[in-house]
């Protein structure tokens, strides 16, 4: 799952218009990944190194103490501040990249991947993708957002198809996560063919 653009669910809530500012930054606990993605945005292309704070996501406690806090999944797509900046980090990613971002996979080792080979993923997204109005009546009571806003996100802020700027931006992730010592290897990426064709 990536997007090429907004991907709404993943953003930096800031003091200041200007993230260079910015000396402190509230990571949101809940994926490593963004986490990462933000270390690698203020190290690599903002060459600012704030002190990162891991925190539950409660954008009140974060800013206490903080200049910034990343926020994510739904407390992101539904947060309304004029009095604060709200950065994309897709769209961020975007701007310095020219790449999209894959924020998750389903991943297995290779001694493993004979094992998944009967698993048809590719099927599977396909069949979530088709039931799109089912997940809308499902999650719409649950998220104050209107099924068309739902709906968005679902079909064109996130993606489910990783074409070659996907794993070109998943590459060059990992290359920059280990460059910034985000990660001690960087191993090779193979991607298993399921047969997709979109």
């Amino acid at each position: 799952m990536g997007s090429k653009g907004n991907v709404r669910s993943v953003v930096l809530v800031t003091k200041f218009p200007d993230l260079r500012k910015v000396r402190s930054v509230a990571l949101d606990e809940s994926s490593r990944t963004s986490a990462a993605l933000m270390k690698i945005i203020f190290l690599e292309f903002l060459g600012v190194e704030p002190t990162w704070a891991t925190s539950a996501p409660n954008v009140e406690l974060m800013l206490k103490d903080n200049d910034a806090a990343l926020i994510i999944g739904d407390p992101a797509m539904t947060l309304v501040r004029d009095d604060l900046g709200i950065v994309d980090m897709a769209s961020l990613w975007r701007e310095y990249t020219g790449l999209g971002f894959v924020f998750a996979v389903w991943a297995v080792r290779n001694k493993d991947s004979s094992r998944v080979a009967a698993i048809d993923f590719a099927a599977a997204r396909d069949e979530g993708l088709e039931q799109i109005e089912e997940i809308l009546s499902h999650y719409e009571p649950k998220i104050p957002l209107t099924r068309d806003e739902l709906r968005e996100y679902l079909t064109n802020d996130i993606t489910f198809h990783i074409d070659q700027a996907m794993k070109d931006g998943m590459k060059l992730y990992f290359d920059l996560a280990y460059k910034h010592r985000l990660i001690e290897q960087v191993k090779p990426l193979r991607f298993i063919d399921l047969t997709d064709t979109g």
